[in-house]
């Protein structure tokens, strides 16, 4: 397999670089700080971390946004973490919410996808009520292995105003965050975006990170065929070709939302 990890030299390049980033992003905002959603996951841990180093802990407000379908481990991680970087943050119950959704459009109960998307959409207005109300930026938590495949809720996870850990594979996340002193298990948790019950990233996607990330490095952001990458990874080329299709199926994830062509 490709090891996609940097060297012990990269590796605090790109922490430095991402740090200088998130302070230079707030400051050209003339902005007070920033709000992150937190979900005891590596992702949103990581940004913490990140923007503590940026920010220090006034800089950075957490939000904890538990659901009825919510882990309570999850949750538990997540205040865990605001505590052990000593963050402000509050606990605001998206529940309430998605009943007052589901009761205006009753068709959609019983839809996972529907109303998991609707959760995470809420989380995404309160980031930007909280961050609007006290003059903060919002920060996302979506990585290079993520947006390649598409795999967040359009105006939900990804309605934020910068991706820190946005050029990074989530491999590089995980090794990142080993780097900055994020605890083991949170670093080897079973990556969720708890829009239903029991949901995991990788049963849905149907692929493994550890397949994923080097199959994108190779063929979606590299130079290498379909078949080429099958061969140098020792993996079926229906793995790779699904992949891709995967991606280009999620373009319009990654764009601005199209317009018709203008008139002359």
């Amino acid at each position: 397999m490709v090891d996609l990890r940097f060297s012990d030299v990269e590796l605090t390049e790109r922490r430095e670089h991402i740090t200088a980033f998130i302070e230079e992003t707030v400051a050209d905002a003339a902005a007070d700080g920033a709000v992150l959603g937190l979900s005891g996951g590596i992702d949103s841990t990581t940004v913490a971390h990140l923007a503590v180093e940026a920010l220090g802990t006034g800089g950075l407000k957490g939000l904890v946004m538990p659901g009825e379908v919510s882990r309570e481990d999850n949750m538990s991680d997540a205040e865990r973490v605001a505590e052990m970087l000593d963050i402000e943050y509050e606990v605001i119950e998206i529940q309430p919410i998605i009943e007052q959704f589901v009761a205006g459009y009753p068709d959609a109960e019983g839809d996972d996808l529907a109303v998991g998307n609707a959760r995470a959409r809420t989380r995404g207005v309160l980031n930007y009520l909280v961050g609007n109300h006290e003059n903060r930026l919002v920060l996302g938590t979506g990585n290079r292995s993520e947006a390649q495949v598409g795999y967040y809720t359009k105006y939900g996870d990804q309605a934020v105003d910068c991706n820190p850990i946005g050029n990074l594979y989530k491999v590089q996340v995980r090794q990142l965050a080993r780097d900055l002193g994020v605890p083991d298990d949170l670093v080897e948790k079973t990556p969720t975006a708890g829009l239903w019950s029991e949901q995991t990233d990788e049963d849905e996607m149907g692929i493994a990170y550890d397949t994923l990330d080097p199959i994108l490095a190779l063929h979606i952001d590299g130079p290498l065929s379909a078949s080429a990458t099958a061969a140098t990874l020792d993996v079926d080329l229906d793995t790779v070709e699904r992949v891709r299709e995967m991606y280009e199926r999620s373009a319009h994830k990654r764009s601005m939302p199209p317009a018709p062509p203008a008139l002359d």
